[in-house]
């Protein structure tokens, strides 16, 4: 079986979102959805249902973002009052 950086996909209310990709790169989003539904034992997914994950999956593993992001979170936070861990 073949570790793909994706999992399942959870059914959520999506945001609409108009997006230009270059063909390549909607070619490999054609092929990784055929592989992911066939690793996991679905139906076909529709390759524009990856996008979301993977871009999620990007912003979750970069450090650079999230150290960033923290240190804006704590700008805004009052002393004391820091954002519960989750």
């Amino acid at each position: 079986m073949t570790k793909l950086k994706l999992g399942v996909l959870l059914d959520d209310k999506p945001v609409k979102l108009a997006v230009e990709l270059p063909a390549a790169v909607h070619r490999d989003l054609v092929a990784y959805a055929e592989v992911l539904s066939r690793e996991a034992g679905q139906p076909a997914i529709e390759p524009a249902k990856l996008i979301a994950p993977m871009v999620e999956r990007f912003m979750a593993t970069d450090r650079a973002f999230a150290k960033i992001r923290h240190a804006a979170r704590s700008r805004s936070q009052p002393a004391g009052n820091a954002p519960p861990k989750a």
